[in-house]
């Protein structure tokens, strides 16, 4: 049987939409949206409650407790730190610190200013001092397996063979440093022989009686390396105040394991006040003019000048630093003499206070520890001597500034041992 199907209403067959039913509403982006961010909550909540049930199942002994071993096996970031500790306390890291002050000393005293060259030299210089460093410990490994086996060497932290690698690849480094800063010259004249005087203390002078005089002329060396292809005659008194404190220093470092008699103390303490006197003699009779930096006061010679009175009064100003205040950083500018006889008698106090101290304790009771501590004082109070010997030169900013160094090297040192 047929029927007739019924005629779509008329609003359909014009086209027209057909009118909505009641409680429907049309869906919007914003829906899909928060559509999609409840179905992402769903499965982050249903994949914790799976990682947590997950865990707790793995975690749970389902028999008798199985035994640990213990491989060896490290995280590499771990074994890196370790390693790289060994090797700043096989340097002795933090008493670099106190290198620099000596090339900076050395070039001011010499007219040369505190520029790139310079801080190349003390680049070598922190160099040789941290291969010598290496070489003392390789040197003195049977020794100290006895009497100091916390070392990195004898405890086996660092083998002998690693030791004497990074002593003869920091002194290439410092020799390299030190021909890029002056070409052959400086190599020759300064770096090689301050080299030549580290190896020569490590591997046969230590333990002789000429140790305490080897070690004076490596420091007093590396005050020199400071002058650079300049003469080295402006710089010699600082050379030598540095030298005298070292002497003292390495003397009384010869006793740092089983003490020290009266006499040790009382002599780094008479070095102490001699040193002290020789930074600081003759300061108030100084000359108040300043000389200007040797570059820019050659250049106006040569524009106004013949040649041979251009070489004369370059080296007259080379030659006469010795008797005169010295310049300032790179610049013409004169400094007030007033401030720099205050830093200087600030700085050699703060030197003479800080050695004097440990030293009276260590005369009082000269046993291992406080003869350590003497030492260590010792190397630290290297910043404000050469601080005074910088200030000096007319340079009181960089002399504070490295006399502010001194409280973050006794920090350091309670972490890395200086000695």
């Amino acid at each position: 049987m047929i029927t007739a199907t019924a005629a779509p209403p008329a609003a359909e067959a014009s086209g027209a939409s057909a009118p909505r039913q009641p409680g429907s509403r049309r869906l919007t982006p914003r829906d899909l949206t928060r559509g999609v961010r409840d179905t992402l909550t769903a499965c982050r909540a249903a994949a914790r409650a799976a990682s947590t049930a997950f865990r707790t199942a793995w975690e749970t002994p389902s028999g008798p407790p199985r035994p640990r071993y213990d491989t060896g096996y490290r995280p590499r970031s771990v074994a890196v730190r370790r390693h790289a500790t060994a090797v700043a306390e096989l340097v002795r890291a933090p008493a670099a610190l106190t290198v620099p002050g000596d090339v900076l000393a050395g070039a001011l005293s010499a007219g040369r200013p505190a520029g790139g060259r310079t801080l190349l030299l003390a680049a070598s210089s922190v160099s040789l001092y941290w291969a010598g460093m290496a070489l003392n410990d390789w040197a003195d490994r049977e020794e100290d397996a006895r009497e100091r086996p916390e070392r990195p060497v004898p405890s086996g932290r660092i083998s002998a063979g690693a030791a004497l690698g990074i002593a003869g690849g920091l002194t290439a480094a410092g020799l390299g440093l030190g021909a890029l800063a002056g070409g052959r010259r400086v190599l020759l004249r300064r770096t090689l022989p301050l080299a030549a005087t580290v190896w020569a203390y490590d591997l046969g002078l230590k333990h002789t009686p000429l140790g305490p005089v080897a070690m004076a002329a490596a420091r007093a060396l590396d005050v020199l390396h400071g002058t650079g292809p300049t003469p080295a005659g402006p710089a010699l008194r600082a050379a030598a105040t540095v030298g005298a404190h070292t002497w003292a220093l390495t003397r009384l470092s010869r006793h740092e394991v089983n003490g020290t008699a009266g006499r040790e103390p009382l002599l780094s303490l008479a070095a102490t006040a001699a040193v002290t006197l020789a930074a600081t003699a003759g300061i108030l009779r100084a000359p108040e003019r300043q000389r200007p930096n040797t570059a820019s006061a050659a250049a106006r010679q040569a524009s106004s000048g013949p040649p041979d009175t251009t070489l004369a009064g370059a080296r007259h100003l080379l030659l006469g630093s010795a008797a005169r205040s010295g310049p300032g950083i790179g610049t013409d500018a004169p400094r007030p003499p007033g401030r720099s006889i205050a830093v200087t008698v600030l700085t050699a106090t703060v030197y003479a206070v800080t050695c004097a101290r440990a030293q009276c304790a260590a005369l009082r009771d000269p046993d291992a520890a406080r003869t350590r501590a003497a030492v260590g004082a010792g190397i630290h109070a290297l910043l404000p001597l050469q601080a005074a010997l910088v200030s000096r030169t007319g340079s009181p900013k960089l002399a504070a500034l490295l006399a502010a160094v001194l409280p973050q090297a006794a920090r350091l040192a309670r972490k890395v041992s200086p000695t």
